[in-house]
């Protein structure tokens, strides 16, 4: 199946492990250019798609920095023109069971990162979709940005980057630019594989779950590929849940 994105350039945040690595992959298989950034340099993931013959190049990039949002973005169109695809996936998770729920330092950081990061990244990408006029972004939410879970920074952020992916897309749904989010349940990464996370952790997230396992960074890499392909071009505004059923319990 064509999906249409052969050619195209994608900016990825968040791109060195877990769900914006299987993303970036993904996309390059796609005959999608990529840019990949994380507060690390992601270069295993640059590595990965270059090896599989793709196009891509890394660079280090705190995305709660404006002016180091908008210069590599600003180095995305210098290498390469313009841009057609955004993945705002860069994001945190400080808060545990035992958290306080008023623990204000680190709802702030989670938020500076979770929501403010997102919307530093939209506006750089926006600035460049618009006299265009075309375009496709998509951000990562949760499934708890749409149920209630502890974590008042976790929860609260991922509520707000719905708000603000349905804000952009309908400041935007008449320019040719879709704005959608995709909303994870508990997925294996590295680090809910680590041996810091106990096998009754795991077994717990995986019974949130009625498919009653835990999903793959693949299985929602492929979920946001869709989101960005000419196949879903009626599709704006959407939180689109990746979560073995788990909002639908």
């Amino acid at each position: 199946m064509d999906l249409g994105l052969r050619g195209k350039i994608a900016f990825i945040t968040g791109g060195a492990g877990g769900i914006g690595q299987a993303t970036a992959i993904a996309l390059a298989e796609e005959g999608v250019k990529v840019a990949v950034t994380d507060l690390n340099d992601p270069v295993e993931t640059v590595r990965l798609i270059e090896e599989a013959g793709g196009q891509a190049y890394g660079s280090a990039l705190d995305v709660t920095d404006e002016a180091s949002v908008n210069a590599a973005i600003d180095a995305l169109i210098d290498r390469w023109g313009h841009l057609d695809i955004g993945f705002n996936n860069a994001g945190v998770s400080l808060e545990e069971m035992a958290t306080p729920w008023d623990s204000v330092d680190i709802y702030d950081r989670v938020v500076e990162v979770n929501q403010r990061g997102v919307m530093l990244c939209m506006a750089a990408e926006l600035r460049h979709m618009g006299p265009r006029k075309k375009g496709a972004i998509v951000n990562t939410a949760s499934v708890a940005g749409l149920v209630g879970l502890s974590g008042a920074g976790y929860c609260s952020s991922k509520h707000a980057v719905i708000g603000l992916t349905r804000s952009a897309a309908m400041r935007y749904a008449g320019d040719g630019i879709r704005v959608n989010a995709i909303c994870p349940g508990a997925i294996e990464t590295p680090m809910t594989q680590s041996p810091q996370t106990s096998e009754e952790s795991r077994a717990f997230m995986a019974q949130m779950h009625p498919m009653n396992r835990m999903g793959t960074a693949r299985e929602i890499a492929d979920g946001v590929v869709f989101l960005v392909s000419d196949r879903a071009s009626f599709i704006t505004g959407h939180p689109l849940a990746v979560d073995g059923g788990f909002v639908s319990r």
